[in-house]
């Protein structure tokens, strides 16, 4: 049988190149490979979004923005975490079993906060729902960001917590970290996140897109003088679009033969080049809305089956199922 994946994404917001380079890109490649399940965690997303009309059409965009850029639902479960039975159920059970200074651990809640994100009981609880949407779902791995390694690993805690205490019922998931693109970094140089503003969208139009990378920050080398593409926050991004040109790129940025400008215009072009496609078929999916509501109803559908097996099982070895 094929180990489970399981992975979801946040619908609060347009979504950025760095979503698809970090996490949904992956799904694609992977929805192959394994049991995948792509979870649209409109829960977590209440945390920064608390309009209902918002979080929900930021929730059906966020599905269509995944089946224009490659998921097959007959591949791969496609499904919004609201629709899950039981899910908040098993978030209170794991959190009578964890402490406050537990929690207080998370390198994301302090870094949020710090950043001016109020610090609300829903935010500090995260990495519990996260435990949930993972151990209800029985995970094998977890395609995270490297600034999710640590809630995976909070969850192989949470999950050995329960074990110890009524019995076996919980894998240990792993976490999975594409290095080469785990930090997808922002115009600012920062990782990229729709939190800091520093963004380029996935599905911009071509001028907007233009905007975007001119806005890239860079050093103050002249033209004609050697740039370290390494130290370089547009070669960084030419990485993940300019594969075919990137050592000419690397060439030309040691010798001084090109500028930041030149750079920046080679980029957003060949980020043009590769997001269109996606562009044009989220166009035709945002036109039939009862295909998407269908992929929905199947998604859930899928997600319980699989759900409702370990949610049963919790009920059983704690008690709450009573006779």
């Amino acid at each position: 049988m094929k180990k489970v994946l399981l992975s979801g994404i946040q619908p609060s917001g347009d979504l950025h190149i760095g979503n698809y380079f970090g996490a949904m890109k992956q799904f694609v490649d992977m929805q192959n490979e394994y049991d995948a399940y792509i979870s649209i965690v409109n829960y977590h997303a209440m945390t920064t979004i608390q309009t209902g009309r918002e979080l929900r059409e930021n929730t059906l965009k966020s599905v269509i923005d995944h089946l224009a850029v490659g998921l097959d639902p007959e591949k791969a479960t496609l499904f919004v975490q609201s629709d899950l039975e039981g899910l908040n159920e098993l978030t209170w059970i794991f959190n009578t079993l964890i402490t406050a200074p537990y929690l207080e651990r998370a390198h994301a809640y302090k870094d949020k906060a710090e950043k001016g994100i109020e610090p609300s009981m829903g935010l500090f609880d995260y990495p519990v729902l996260m435990a949930a949407d993972i151990l209800i779902m029985n995970a094998d791995v977890v395609p995270v960001g490297e600034d999710q390694r640590q809630h995976v690993e909070m969850t192989r805690e949470i999950a050995r917590k329960f074990n110890n205490k009524y019995g076996d019922v919980f894998k240990e998931p792993k976490e999975m970290i594409m290095k080469e693109v785990a930090v997808v970094p922002g115009i600012d140089g920062e990782k990229m996140s729709k939190s800091y503003g520093n963004t380029i969208s996935l599905f911009a139009t071509d001028t907007e897109i233009r905007g975007q990378v001119a806005k890239i920050v860079t050093d103050s080398t002249p033209v004609g003088e050697s740039i370290n593409p390494q130290n370089d926050n547009v070669f960084a991004l030419h990485k993940l679009f300019s594969g075919k040109e990137i050592d000419e790129l690397r060439q030309r940025y040691e010798k001084g033969e090109i500028g930041h400008k030149e750079s920046k215009d080679i980029l957003a072009e060949n980020i043009i080049k590769y997001l269109t496609p996606f562009r044009k078929t989220r166009e035709e999916l945002m036109n039939d809305k009862d295909y998407v509501y269908g992929v929905l109803k199947e998604g859930a559908k899928r997600a319980n089956g699989k759900a409702r097996e370990i949610i049963q099982k919790v009920r059983e070895v704690t008690g709450i199922k009573y006779v």
